[in-house]
């Protein structure tokens, strides 16, 4: 079986056309993760005002489906407040890219982690705890 066949329509359209890809200079927050078993390195920039996501990039080294599930995660991050953000998981996003192979599930992993991971950096940046 091709490997294509193993993914979604949805997927292979945000690997061929990924969205929000790029840096945010002067970022609210970012976040780096990776997967040293698969080789996958994802980076989310933030634009973070008034508690509310404005803007979302992504530059991701990996498979196809890392960088389908960064594409996604920055689309579904922009415009929610931190709080809804935070609530996206790993599940959200391989299930708006209609669902991911399980030997792929880590990627969508590494989005909510990035998500999250800039998310904390916002915070370290501007000072505010998680009890707040």
């Amino acid at each position: 079986m091709p490997v294509e066949a193993a993914y979604s329509d949805k997927v292979m359209e945000h690997f061929t056309n990924p969205r929000n890809v790029g840096e945010i200079p002067d970022a609210s927050g970012i976040g780096t993760v990776g997967n040293p078993v698969c080789g996958d390195v994802m980076r989310i920039y933030l634009g973070i005002e008034d508690n509310v996501i404005t803007d979302a990039k992504f530059k991701t080294f990996g498979c196809g489906a890392a960088i389908a599930t960064s594409s996604m995660v920055t689309e579904l991050v922009k415009g929610k407040t931190i709080e809804e953000a935070l609530a996206i998981t790993n599940k959200a996003v391989a299930e708006a890219l209609d669902g991911l192979p399980p030997i792929k599930m880590h990627c969508s992993v590494l989005a909510e982690e990035g998500v999250q991971a800039a998310i904390e950096d916002y915070r370290k940046k501007s000072g505010i705890t998680n009890e707040q």
